[in-house]
């Protein structure tokens, strides 16, 4: 991981439910959040944020409605995933060597899922910087904490609304200094 220009800092959402209806390998992105953090200051230089329509499930479960504040009438609005994938992807090459990060490997295993799924390339290789792993590992601790509670730990409030992708994506960004350095 030498040669880091940027940070690319991803979270998704995706169609849920807490009843299985929804089975996991089928879930499907509804938000990518990122922001841009330059590697050498650790300051956020752009963000990209986009509602993904979904084809598998269209109609959101009042679960993930309720939980992401994503509503109905924004997914069906929305571009489908190969063209706001594409936009994403072009988007993040116009910066200088960005290693993808996501709190955990949901993120990438879900993009992964999804471009499988719309027989769409994965640009991303396999570099990945798992901030929740490196998180705990730099606090000497064993519990991998989610981004909420690691934001209070190192006493900070969460700002915006929590799963939200592009809040997520702001408030991980907040946290890079006390995981990278």
């Amino acid at each position: 991981m030498d040669n880091i220009g940027h940070y690319l800092v991803v979270d998704l959402e995706a169609t849920c439910s807490n009843d299985g209806s929804i089975p996991r390998d089928k879930m499907e992105t509804i938000e990518i959040g990122a922001v841009m953090v330059e590697a050498e200051s650790l300051q956020p230089v752009d963000e990209f944020q986009s509602f993904i329509r979904p084809v598998r499930y269209r109609q959101l479960s009042d679960f993930c409605r309720e939980l992401t504040s994503i509503t109905q009438q924004e997914v069906d609005a929305a571009e489908g995933f190969c063209q706001v994938f594409s936009r994403f992807v072009q988007w993040s090459v116009g910066f200088a060597d960005p290693l993808f990060c996501s709190w955990g490997d949901y993120d990438r295993h879900q993009l992964r899922q999804d471009c499988a799924h719309h027989g769409t390339a994965y640009p991303f290789g396999d570099e990945h910087l798992n901030l929740k792993a490196q998180f705990s590992k730099n606090l000497g601790i064993r519990k991998r904490l989610g981004m909420a509670k690691a934001i209070r730990r190192i006493g900070l409030e969460l700002t915006g609304t929590h799963h939200r992708g592009i809040d997520d994506a702001r408030n991980i960004a907040r946290l890079l200094p006390h995981i990278v350095r």
